[in-house]
């Protein structure tokens, strides 16, 4: 905090009761706030032009900007900086919104994007904002892999990775296969695969299917095959889930124009972002909010993003989970939110 803000923050309380209601204000109307309304909004004896004359010191170091002659003021990106790392008092989640967001990750026998996915549903539906999820493209080593016949053409093949994270995929096989051929794939996969991943041991049982036809049924070896091929389409781009991107067009003045927010759109289908986000997460602690030009990662003023890690069983980040929204976001009740599911999420690979 540069020495002419400092002098500001430590004027007295009645400079931080005017900055702190007019950010309330603005966090509840995305208006402007005058010296009158603001008068009766604080509630105590402080007249208008006593008001007034905060107003100023607090415009002149930089904190508030009148977006129009003659009307009120508003927080600026350096204000409300400080506002969020020097007065902002952390609400809880009700209870409604914890069993919410647990609700999103009750059940078995889904795959870790369907998670993710209602994952961000759930923030973007309680926050008003973009749910952001970022994973990179990573492969575990399996612990377990088995082939269940679904119907005549189709099975499922449910992985469970050495985390504890099952994956599910679902493939086309001979319609004739019989019960006895997903046994003896799953076996001979097991038997193969336990400790590697996929991509480690995909030669080496290729070369024992090679060695191993007259035994293995060709029915199964063909299942192997497909198996195997679960994965031939993954890449190493990671994977990005935005939901609720509605929520940006909701607000547009509060977001400044119309532009910021298609650039915004661009910024977020791009690989280079996911793996800027990664990166950050990856020496972070807990959750990081980013607002307007001083984000590193949008670089646009207007909206903020707050992002938080998740973690493996050996505490390794795996990726992340945030909101993006414009400046004038609930951080109270957010940031408890992004908090609270970063957390669930890890709980799974536990």
């Amino acid at each position: 905090m540069d020495t002419k803000h400092t002098a500001v923050w430590e004027h007295g309380e009645r400079s931080r009761s005017v900055f702190k209601h007019i950010v309330e204000a603005f966090v509840e109307t995305g208006g402007p706030i005058g010296s009158r309304t603001l008068s009766r909004r604080i509630g105590v004896d402080l007249s208008p032009a006593t008001i007034r004359n905060v107003m100023a010191d607090l415009e002149d170091a930089g904190l508030l900007y009148a977006p129009h002659v003659s009307a009120g003021r508003l927080p600026t990106e350096v204000g409300l900086r400080m506002f969020v790392d020097g007065i902002l008092e952390i609400g809880n989640l009700t209870s409604d919104e914890r069993t919410d967001i647990e609700s999103r990750f009750a059940g078995t026998g889904r795959n870790l994007e369907t998670v993710l996915e209602e994952a961000g549903s759930a923030l973007s539906g309680l926050s008003n904002c973009a749910g952001l999820v970022f994973a990179p493209k990573t492969e575990s080593p399996l612990k377990h892999i088995e082939f269940i016949n679904l119907s005549p053409g189709r099975a499922l093949v449910v992985m469970v990775t050495a985390e504890g994270v099952v994956e599910n995929r679902i493939i086309e096989v001979p319609a004739d296969v019989p019960a006895s051929a997903f046994v003896e794939a799953s076996n001979f996969l097991n038997a193969r695969l336990v400790g590697h991943t996929i991509a480690e041991a995909r030669a080496n049982i290729k070369v024992g299917l090679d060695e191993n036809r007259g035994q293995l049924d060709q029915l199964s070896a063909k299942l192997v095959e497909a198996g195997l091929a679960t994965r031939a389409g993954d890449t190493d781009s990671g994977l990005l889930i935005v939901r609720g991107q509605s929520h940006l067009l909701d607000d547009v003045s509060a977001m400044t124009d119309l532009e910021h927010i298609r650039s915004l759109f661009s910024a977020l289908e791009t690989g280079e972002l996911m793996l800027k986000v990664l990166e950050m997460a990856d020496g972070a602690e807990g959750v990081q909010i980013f607002i307007g030009s001083d984000n590193d990662l949008f670089n646009l003023s207007g909206c903020s993003f707050i992002v938080a890690p998740y973690h493996s069983s050996q505490s390794d980040v795996v990726g992340a989970i945030g909101v993006i929204g414009p400046t004038r976001m609930n951080y109270a009740r957010i940031i408890p939110m992004v908090d609270y599911t970063a957390k669930l999420i890890s709980n799974l690979f536990d």
